[in-house]
């Protein structure tokens, strides 16, 4: 009988420890198990289209994608990347942008592109940043970032940049250096004939 109440008594102090020091936080359990908090959708290898009046102006490709649908601030998230093709009237594209990471804000119709940014246009010329915006309402890209612009003639070094979405208008907020390139030797006196 001794045995008996020592088993339950040693039961019952272990079963008050356990229980006390359990502890069940609303909010944190409101935090870990939020629904906007996980992806509502996944997908791999995602290809999507944007148009306007039915024409397509854009084509983006993405190896991952997650929709987030917090109500406040719905997003799409690319956390593997992002390849993205502006298209003009004729369904040429103009420009090809590409990110190591990206995430589309929808209600703001914004897309943030992140590490590695390279913007090329169909002159050739590269943009290359590690921060980039394209705000798709206004049809524009830009940074407020270090930003290097190389062209067939010279690159530019700045701070901060802004273009049309197709590259080809652009202007570079505060250039910090210009080096001209492929530059050709002119002869002097001095030099041999052959």
């Amino acid at each position: 009988m001794k045995s008996a109440l020592v088993i339950l008594s040693s039961l019952f102090s272990v079963l008050s420890f356990l229980l006390s020091s359990c502890e069940n936080d609303v909010e944190r359990v409101k935090q870990v198990t939020a629904s906007d908090s996980l992806p509502v959708e996944t997908g791999k290898d995602v290809e999507f289209f944007y148009s306007d009046s039915g024409r397509v102006k854009v084509r983006a490709f993405a190896p991952k994608l997650e929709r987030f649908a917090n109500p406040e601030d719905p997003k799409i998230v690319m956390p593997d990347g992002v390849n993205v093709d502006f298209y003009n009237e004729e369904m040429k594209v103009k420009s090809k942008l590409t990110a190591n990471y990206a995430v589309r804000y929808e209600q703001k119709h914004i897309m943030e592109a992140r590490h590695n940014v390279v913007v090329v246009n169909e002159k050739g010329e590269t943009l290359n940043t590690e921060k980039l915006f394209w705000d798709e309402d206004h049809d524009r890209i830009y940074s407020d970032q270090f930003v290097k612009i190389t062209k067939e003639d010279e690159t530019i070094w700045g701070n901060g940049f802004e273009s049309n979405a197709t590259f080809d208008k652009y202007d570079i907020t505060d250039i910090t250096g210009r080096f001209p390139r492929n530059r050709t030797k002119t002869k002097t006196k001095d030099d041999k004939k052959p």
